[in-house]
């Protein structure tokens, strides 16, 4: 009888995609983040960036203000609660995957000395 293989959860793939999962991970570490920090923070162009965070604030993910200041736009970002929550559920269905990967390999390395 060939064996059952696992399936893995659904990840988010809002969220799963490496520049949004920055993003997203660098503002969980603070209350906001302007455009210029977070470019340096996750090594983003400006253009990828405007990009990226157009994407989340279209998913309800994070929150943009843009203050005019000076004749220049401050771009200030901020995890919303749904995106807090989005996260916190993202990194959960991580490691269910790597449990079962985990899990996986030892069923088979146990089946190979069987």
């Amino acid at each position: 009888m060939p064996e059952k293989q696992p399936t893995f959860p659904e990840v988010d793939r809002v969220v799963h995609e490496p520049a949004r999962l920055a993003i997203l991970t660098v503002l969980s570490a603070c209350h906001s983040a302007d455009f210029t920090f977070l470019q340096s923070a996750t090594g983003l162009s400006k253009g990828n960036l405007s990009v990226q965070l157009t994407r989340l604030d279209e998913a309800g993910l994070i929150n943009v203000d843009r203050v005019l200041h000076r004749k220049t736009t401050r771009t200030s970002v901020a995890l919303t609660r749904l995106g807090k929550q989005q996260l916190n559920e993202y990194w959960i269905t991580m490691k269910k995957i790597q449990g079962q990967g985990r899990e996986t390999a030892r069923l088979k390395s146990h089946a190979e000395l069987i």
